[in-house]
């Protein structure tokens, strides 16, 4: 077997009927990658009848003034379960790399290893996890302690089932969060290219990418018509009118709770009046919110997301709406209506990402409830490793502190709760 450079067609043709195949792993993931300064290679294994036994996306970078390391996205696409073909892919990636002053390749591909319960705070482990010894026997690194965000991509990760959801299969307070938000007046709107800057006010403080970053997605996966933009846009006459009906009904139980107080001061009326002072603090708060806006405009955008559609699986890029008006739950609605738009030609969603952390002092707890409140399948992946290529010079820049400054993840923690009290 020998390894060769793929034309496009005959690797984005094995990508895309391969097991593992990740948008990650195509030409236009390639294209995109290279606006950012990678250079990239299509590489497959071949048998001597010319079949692709194994093949890979690899982007390149340079680390210091003359060393490079590689990185395969979700990658290698081959078959993990035999040993020969990964020792001779690896072999030959070895050989071809070591010339080119490569010190390791980087891989995360997308195997599950375990069903997360979040409930009973634990994994129930499958089979798959006997890939991580093949892996190291032949010379792989595993990245350690990685429960939150710490590399590349997720080790945890959330799938919808989008056939499967509907309003009854969720949580009950993701549900009553969802009603509430659309009767605060949103809407979802398809956009275009051109509404990435108004996206993009809702997504840049959640991670440090320009602007270009999201033009030059939507450049690479334009092509193939695989990559949407969606706005949340809200009607504040339609949202004030909403608010001021909710309001006085919740003013006539008030005044009633009060009554009953008053006549028996139990620990649970206390409680009803307590939580319904709340709800109307919140009306008044969301009234006054929308009175302002409106005095400039009878509506606005105020959430968004991007994502990315590839076989049978629609994934989201980046979501983020305006915390000015997290009381209007523009993230739970914005991910439901896009279970909504999705489910008749797609069937699973990847919500982009979990912690497997189960400690209360986890700074992503929210991120992790709101998106679980959802229900979806939530997996622990096999993780990331690197394949060592020059054993000398990965070692010298493990102990310069360069691979932990050129791989240290910058995920920022932006709430997702709306604070609405039910």
């Amino acid at each position: 077997m020998k390894l060769k450079n793929l034309s496009v067609f005959e690797f984005d043709n094995f990508s895309f009927n391969h097991p593992l195949t990740s948008y990650h792993q195509t030409s236009s993931y390639a294209l995109m990658m290279a606006e950012r300064g990678y250079e990239y290679d299509l590489l497959g294994l071949v048998d001597d009848d010319g079949n692709i036994r194994a093949a890979s996306l690899i982007l390149s970078k340079k680390l210091g003034m003359f060393n490079r390391y590689g990185y395969a996205p979700k990658g290698f696409l081959l078959d993990y379960y035999n040993p020969e073909i990964i020792a001779e892919f690896t072999k030959q990636l070895k050989k071809y790399y070591y010339k080119k002053n490569f010190a390791f390749i980087k891989i995360n591909p997308e195997i599950s290893i375990g069903q997360m319960d979040y409930d009973n705070q634990k994994v129930v482990y499958n089979k798959n996890q006997i890939i991580e010894s093949t892996l190291l026997n032949l010379g792989f690194r595993k990245l350690e302690g990685n429960k939150r965000f710490e590399t590349k991509i997720p080790k945890y990760n959330a799938i919808q089932i989008l056939k499967k959801t509907n309003l009854r299969t969720i949580a009950k307070n993701t549900r009553n969060k969802i009603n509430k938000s659309i009767r605060n007046g949103l809407s979802l709107v398809k956009g275009t290219r051109d509404d990435i800057e108004i996206l993009y006010q809702f997504i840049k403080k959640k991670k440090d990418y320009p602007i270009e970053h999201y033009y030059n997605y939507y450049n690479a996966f334009a092509k193939k018509d695989e990559i949407d933009i969606f706005l949340v846009k809200i009607n504040f006459e339609e949202c004030l009118i909403n608010l001021r009906e909710r309001y006085e009904e919740e003013l006539e139980k008030n005044n009633k709770l009060v009554n009953k107080v008053m006549k028996n001061p139990s620990e649970e009326n206390l409680r009803k009046k307590l939580d319904s002072d709340a709800t109307l603090n919140t009306y008044n708060e969301s009234i006054a919110i929308a009175t302002n806006y409106l005095a400039n405009a009878k509506e606005t955008f105020i959430a968004g997301a991007i994502t990315i559609k590839y076989k049978n699986r629609v994934n989201i890029l980046i979501s983020g709406f305006n915390q000015e008006f997290k009381k209007f739950c523009p993230n739970y609605f914005l991910h439901y209506k896009l279970i909504e738009y999705y489910k008749k030609d797609f069937d699973f969603m990847d919500l982009n990402g979990i912690t497997g952390d189960f400690t209360k002092d986890n700074p992503y707890k929210g991120l992790d409830e709101f998106k679980l409140g959802f229900k979806p399948l939530t997996f622990e992946n096999i993780g990331e490793f690197d394949f060592v290529i020059n054993d000398g010079l990965y070692k010298s820049m493990e102990q310069s502190g360069q691979l932990a400054k050129e791989f240290k993840r910058k995920e920022k923690v932006v709430s997702e709760s709306c604070n609405i009290q039910e």
